[in-house]
């Protein structure tokens, strides 16, 4: 309505910007929803990625949608500009929306503070395995610097009387939206191909794993998320020399449970039993070796 009122590209921009927010809240709630469905005989792990794989459609609508139109729009309005009528109209409906999308943002980032921890926030949309906290915080983040090149575009068009300047604020979202798809893109991305737990977390399971008796020690250690609270542990392990099947059988089940309550993400859990040959330990894993050190080198 504010552009059909103003005529202004960067209005334009941003319409085309708040098209695709709305449709990429609709696509992280559809894989939040399709990720929680039972495993089947084709899909044993489960479903969990599809809010990965979701994610990934959000970076695509993000790019197409917002970033190509705008930018196609802003070309067009530097190469034939127009003047913009009413600006006054464009100014209040920016100024609406700069107060509602800062309103969105604090959400955002509220709900980000009970997960983030001590971490930065690069930090923080680079390891987190939801995807939809990252996204949505960088969608809020584009959205609140679209609106202030597009409120900075109408302002200098107004001042100067020049109309490539509403041209190049509708440029500026678009390059902004297309910088952020792209990281949003290569995120989802090394999500669906499949991250490993953090650090902190394969430290944890190491650590869960030694503690017992049964349980000699780690050779090597593999993690595998499978969905942002699903994680896929595979482990060989150093049993004792002379104990039973029976005994052995039964230390593995008491080494996963400590393991499920060190980590409750560890859902799935495959230990091999072996005898520890130092030619076979994982000596380079960080995670084995940094739980070693917090338990005194053993």
């Amino acid at each position: 309505m504010a552009f059909a009122l103003t005529g202004s590209a960067s209005m334009l921009a941003e319409s085309a910007h708040s098209l695709a927010d709305s449709g990429n809240q609709c696509l992280l709630l559809l894989g939040r929803h399709r990720s929680q469905r039972a495993q089947t005989e084709q899909h044993p792990f489960g479903f969990g990625r599809e809010r990965y794989f979701y994610a990934f459609l959000v970076a695509v609508v993000l790019f197409s949608v917002g970033a190509l139109f705008s930018i196609y729009e802003g070309i067009r309005k530097i190469t034939h500009p127009q003047p913009i009528e009413t600006p006054l109209v464009a100014f209040l409906v920016l100024g609406v929306a700069i107060v509602m999308e800062a309103f969105s943002l604090r959400t955002a980032v509220r709900e980000s503070n009970q997960t983030r921890g001590s971490a930065g926030w690069p930090a923080f949309i680079r390891r987190s395995k939801a995807p939809e906290l990252p996204a949505i915080l960088l969608e809020d983040v584009a959205a609140l610097t679209g609106l202030a090149f597009a409120t900075a575009g109408v302002a200098l068009t107004v001042i100067t009387g020049q109309p490539v300047w509403d041209g190049v604020g509708s440029l500026a979202i678009g390059v902004l939206l297309g910088c952020v798809a792209a990281v949003l893109a290569v995120e989802m991305k090394s999500l669906l191909i499949g991250e490993s737990a953090s650090p902190e977390v394969e430290r944890a399971i190491v650590a869960a794993l030694e503690q017992g008796p049964e349980v000699e020690r780690v050779i090597h250690l593999r993690t595998l998320h499978l969905g942002p609270e699903s994680l896929l542990v595979a482990a060989k392990i150093a049993v004792p020399a002379l104990e039973s099947a029976r005994d052995i059988a039964e230390g593995i089940d008491a080494a996963e449970r400590r393991v499920r309550q060190a980590v409750p993400s560890a859902q799935i859990i495959y230990l091999e039993p072996d005898l520890y040959r130092a030619a076979l330990a994982d000596v380079t894993d960080p995670a084995i070796r940094a739980a070693r050190r917090d338990r005194g080198g053993r």
